[in-house]
């Protein structure tokens, strides 16, 4: 026997699910960045960080937040016009 949701619990379970995909994609992005960071800062593997890879590794996240705030308040902008 198959039981059929309620409207309130369809829009629960869709709910849910686009969340569950925002945190995915979130993921997604933080995978990226710190790939992207990583490859670029980081040269050699030791003990601890040096100094000027601590300063790229800064710089790169500070873009990238930079970056995304950015591509977030076009978006906005871009969807209140229409």
């Amino acid at each position: 026997m198959v039981k059929e949701f309620s409207e309130a619990e369809q829009r629960e379970l869709s709910k849910f699910l686009e969340n569950e995909n925002a945190k995915a994609q979130i993921q997604r992005s933080i995978h990226t960045f710190t790939d992207l960071c990583w490859d670029k800062c980081v040269g050699k593997i030791g003990n601890k960080l040096d100094r000027s890879e601590e300063q790229c590794l800064s710089n790169c996240v500070e873009r990238f937040l930079d970056t995304s705030l950015f591509i977030v308040n076009r978006l906005e902008e871009v969807k209140n016009k229409l």
